[in-house]
């Protein structure tokens, strides 16, 4: 299992001083992040990872509302492994219909992203796991809908806020998750509570246990009252010290 970091929470750090940025990432011991948006200037963002020795296994970025062949050329110069849609607009999924022609969205995009040599990903806010399809989740549904090629990103905070327990959910969609996102906090949809890996409300054991076999663990958090970089870095050593105990 690999730890990466998804480099939306340094956003603000990134658009004063990409480079900087990257190397604080990096000089905290770091070795993959999760870039977000990384189409718009893959060069520049390449250049940094590599002078750092970071390699980016998965990135967001908008599949179902841009162009797909310019996200895939980039993440393929950026030598990542899967590109994951991050938001589908919660009005669609309020209905098992709304739901499956994302799926169908999703799994035409994994057939354009196979001939680049990637893979094809969603993940998941709050609302996706708020509604009730006859005992699924909308995230569920979604799954029952996906190519088997199309994988789950599980932001694990998000679906504790969506009423959901994490690791249940997890168990329930089995090998379908390859990737999760993994936050702490207040466990509300105020970005400003959350808080470092440990820290907070999330049982986060509990997370990591059901998501023994997933490929990446991604640390994120959308906003803090505190400093993001002193989050950062303290969620990777909780999640070291834990591997070493």
């Amino acid at each position: 299992m690999e730890l990466s970091v998804q480099l939306y929470t340094v956003r603000d750090a990134l658009v004063a001083d990409l480079e900087n940025t990257i190397d604080r990432i990096a000089a905290m011991g770091f070795t993959n992040v999760e870039p977000y948006n990384f189409a718009a200037d893959p060069d520049r963002l390449a250049a940094a990872l590599r002078r750092n020795g970071l390699a980016a296994p998965s990135g967001h970025a908008p599949l179902l509302s841009a162009n797909q062949d310019d996200i895939y050329a980039a993440a393929q110069s950026l030598g990542m492994r899967t590109v994951i849609d991050p938001f589908v607009d919660p009005a669609r999924w309020a209905s098992v219909e709304d739901i499956a022609a994302t799926a169908a969205q999703l799994n035409d995009a994994a057939t354009v992203a196979a001939g680049y040599g990637l893979r094809v990903g969603y993940h998941n806010h709050w609302f996706e796991v708020e509604t009730d399809f006859d005992g699924r989740t909308g995230l569920e549904v979604l799954a029952e809908h996906l190519d088997p090629a199309v994988v789950l990103e599980v932001d694990t905070y998000w679906v504790a806020v969506g009423g959901q327990d994490p690791a249940a959910l997890l168990e329930r969609l089995g090998e379908r998750v390859q990737l999760i996102h993994l936050k702490d906090g207040a466990v509300d949809r105020d970005p400003t509570s959350q808080v470092a890996v440990g820290a907070g409300r999330m049982n986060i054991e509990g997370v990591l246990q059901a998501a023994s076999m997933v490929e990446t663990v991604v640390v994120e958090l959308d906003d803090s009252a505190g400093d993001l970089f002193a989050a950062v870095e303290d969620s990777r050593r909780f999640l070291l010290a834990r591997a070493d105990a």
